[in-house]
């Protein structure tokens, strides 16, 4: 494998890996106003992410970084293509970040309420436009033959990357559902509200997948170029996405949540495996020949190469310590005592 194929799938595995953890993150925190119904429930279900949220943000700045540092040309236009949405997500993820901080600094009801809806704002935001974003890599941009974007937000927001959105808005709900399965006690009521909202949301969330690839089968041409081993892929997405239905029929929670990482895991595969295939890592939308490739975006070699001895040091030390953070922090989660002595 040349360092430009192994740095493409790298920049993959930092996204496929920001989806799966800041999935249920994002998942429970648009759930939570669905789900609590006194202050007690409110901090469970805060308490949940609260120990994991900030370091699982870590991936979408290794992935924009990987981006930046190994493939220029690539970030540069999708970055300025949809600067705006870009703009949007990281003011909503600020925003989340800060209202973790100071819900709890005034002890008044109403404070804490305009604080819990920015937080679930602030979930909201980036869950839907991460789909439009992938949706976007797809379907392309208009760029012209000087590797610019050129258009405003009516070319961002398609058909088919407001499906893209809600997919990844309703795969991630389902992902959270699942992960507070495992992170309440099992007799608690928040417990089983969280059983019906995985049931609720994933039947929604698979009505939008696959309306998703649908759509992108038949007007995108999303698997064209896929031959038999890249199939496996999106086979697998359906299946695991199936099994969830069995595995919270069967009360198999820590299957349910596995399966629906799986799902989340081997859909964004997917998509960057249509990008791989065709060569195409953004496509224009104006001229097929002023598309961006994947060696036509790529840094010099040299870079590939130093990148490659960074990434070897740091990548294995960011994997350890999260795994560590999640066993330290492996305890279910009680109403009564959830975010209580961790201030969330």
């Amino acid at each position: 494998m040349d360092l430009v194929t192994l740095w493409f799938w790298l920049v993959a595995l930092t996204f496929t890996l920001y989806f799966f953890l800041e999935g249920f993150d994002f998942g429970v925190d648009i759930l939570r106003p669905l789900l609590a119904r006194t202050e007690a429930e409110e901090r469970a279900l805060t308490g949940t992410i609260g120990p994991f949220w900030d370091g699982n943000e870590v991936w979408v700045i290794a992935a924009a970084g990987i981006m930046f540092s190994t493939f220029p040309s690539w970030y540069g236009a999708v970055f300025s293509g949809m600067y705006p949405v870009f703009v949007l997500i990281l003011l909503a993820l600020l925003l989340r970040g800060v209202s973790f901080e100071y819900r709890n600094q005034v002890n008044h009801q109403r404070w804490r309420d305009v604080w819990d809806w920015m937080s679930f704002g602030g979930s909201l935001v980036p869950a839907f436009l991460w789909g439009v974003v992938m949706a976007k890599m797809i379907e392309g941009l208009p760029v012209d033959q000087d590797e610019r974007v050129v258009g405003g937000l009516g070319t961002v927001f398609t058909p088919f990357s407001l499906v893209g959105g809600s997919a990844t808005l309703l795969l991630f709900m389902l992902h959270g559902a699942n992960f507070l399965l495992l992170r309440l006690h099992v007799d608690s009521v928040l417990h089983q509200r969280a059983r019906t909202a995985a049931l609720r949301w994933g039947a929604l969330a698979t009505v939008a997948t696959v309306g998703f690839v649908v759509m992108g089968y038949v007007t995108e041409g999303l698997f064209a170029n896929f031959g038999i081993l890249p199939w496996l892929f999106p086979i697998a997405a359906f299946a695991t996405l199936a099994s969830i239905w069995l595995a919270l029929s069967l009360r198999r929670d820590a299957l349910a949540f596995t399966m629906s990482g799986l799902t989340i895991v081997f859909a964004t595969v997917t998509v960057f495996l249509a990008l791989y295939t065709r060569g195409n890592v953004l496509p224009s939308t104006l001229n097929p020949q002023w598309s961006l490739t994947l060696g036509g975006t790529a840094a010099q070699h040299y870079t590939l190469v130093l990148m490659t001895w960074v990434g070897a040091i740091f990548l294995p030390l960011i994997i350890g310590y999260q795994a560590w953070n999640y066993h330290v922090f492996r305890e279910r989660v009680r109403p009564h005592e959830g975010g209580l002595d961790q201030g969330y």
